[in-house]
């Protein structure tokens, strides 16, 4: 039967679906504008992995614009990217011991420096910029980055059998591990 009290109910309820609908939609997490990613492979015997958060291009100019060159970077966004091996590896022919190293990255039209560094965990900057002790660095290499093969909009690590490979926008940095 149709009344005033049953339509008063019916209105009732369907404002509550829709108000309940708005709240929970509201609540739902946004993306993230880098969001996580890791990497892994095998490199001889090892076991590799890189976590990193990857940034996207957006229409920046990224190598000397938002990542400067001549300082170190936190290779990523966000927390510091990690990089681990369960085996004792050398990387551009110097010894790195298994184990969680953060990586840091200083960045150069023609070289660049990666630096593994014992402190993992952090946020990847601080007021200072790169957020990183240089008393805890355990090896720092020398790299020359190249054109990349094709765009890559979003921050990505490739591992391969001769190493990794920072790809980002237009460049490749690759790291000889064996």
């Amino acid at each position: 039967m149709n009344t005033p009290k049953n339509n008063f109910l019916l209105v009732a309820v369907l404002f509550l679906l829709t108000l309940t609908t708005s709240v929970f939609a509201q609540d739902a997490p946004k993306p993230k504008a880098s969001p996580a990613q890791t990497a892994t492979g095998k490199v001889g015997a090892a076991n590799i992995s890189i976590a990193y958060s990857s940034p996207s291009v957006k229409g920046r100019t990224i190598w000397g614009g938002l990542v400067p060159y001549g300082k170190a970077w936190r290779a990523g966004a966000n927390e510091a990217t990690t990089f681990t091996t369960d085996k004792d590896i050398t990387v551009e022919g110097k010894t790195l011991k298994a184990g969680k190293y953060s990586v840091f990255m200083v960045p150069g039209e023609a070289q660049w420096q990666i630096i593994f560094n014992s402190q993992t965990g952090q946020w990847g900057t601080n007021r200072e910029g790169a957020n990183f002790d240089p008393a805890n660095n355990v090896l720092t290499v020398n790299v020359k980055p190249k054109k990349s093969a094709q765009m890559n909009e979003s921050l990505k690590y490739a591992i391969n059998n001769k190493g990794f490979s920072l790809l980002w926008e237009n460049l490749e940095v690759p790291v000889a591990i064996k």
